[in-house]
């Protein structure tokens, strides 16, 4: 299940932003943040694949808070490609689009980005880690590509080795055109965070 928000006019040249939402969430978790993102993009919020017993969704398992099975993230990565790539995105920018991911989202984000950097744009990283020891984190992967990344000081639902672990790959070893952010706030998304990743987006779209 997808949510949209699209822009009155559109077309061809119309960038297109993929929101991933956090574990337990679904696809009408982050549609809202294109309240306050640049309006002339559109934005797809996805659902994860796998459904929790107490509600919500993910995107792959795990062994714990970023510790993903790598065949069950990379059956994710390949669907979203999938989807991506398919007629539900055509009248979009096909070399404007962009992903954002918050959490388990941002993992699953990040991975997909590795996975095929020349196909999005660009990333947006939020308080989540990146999957570095499941093989696509190699040097100079990300080479040039946009990422704009954030995390929350006072975060306490991802382990801290995680977000350091990722933070050094994309500042030292990815070649990313890298926007570093830290904000006093917990496990979730600020208003000045979100007018941080507003103006990055309109830069580029």
């Amino acid at each position: 299940m997808v949510a949209w928000r699209r822009p009155a006019k559109r077309g061809a040249a119309t960038p297109l932003v993929v929101l991933l939402h956090g574990r337990g969430a679904d696809e009408n978790d982050l549609i809202d943040l294109a309240n306050d993102l640049p309006q002339h993009f559109a934005y797809a919020s996805v659902r994860g694949p796998i459904a929790l017993p107490e509600g919500g969704y993910r995107w792959f398992e795990d062994r714990g808070v970023g510790r993903p099975v790598p065949a069950s993230l990379q059956s994710t990565v390949d669907m979203l490609r999938a989807w991506i790539d398919s007629s539900a995105t055509a009248e979009y920018d096909r070399k404007r689009t962009f992903v954002l991911g918050f959490s388990q989202g941002m993992m699953t984000a990040a991975a997909l980005l590795l996975d095929d950097p020349a196909r999005l744009a660009g990333a947006v990283l939020l308080s989540g880690s990146i999957a570095v020891d499941t093989g696509t984190a190699t040097p100079g992967r990300l080479a040039g590509v946009p990422v704009f990344t954030a995390h929350g000081s006072f975060d306490g639902v991802i382990p801290a080795d995680r977000i350091t672990q990722s933070l050094q790959y994309l500042r030292e070893r990815s070649g990313a055109d890298l926007s570093e952010h830290t904000y006093p706030i917990d496990h979730s998304i600020s208003r000045r965070e979100l007018a941080d990743v507003a103006a990055w987006l309109a830069e580029r779209g």
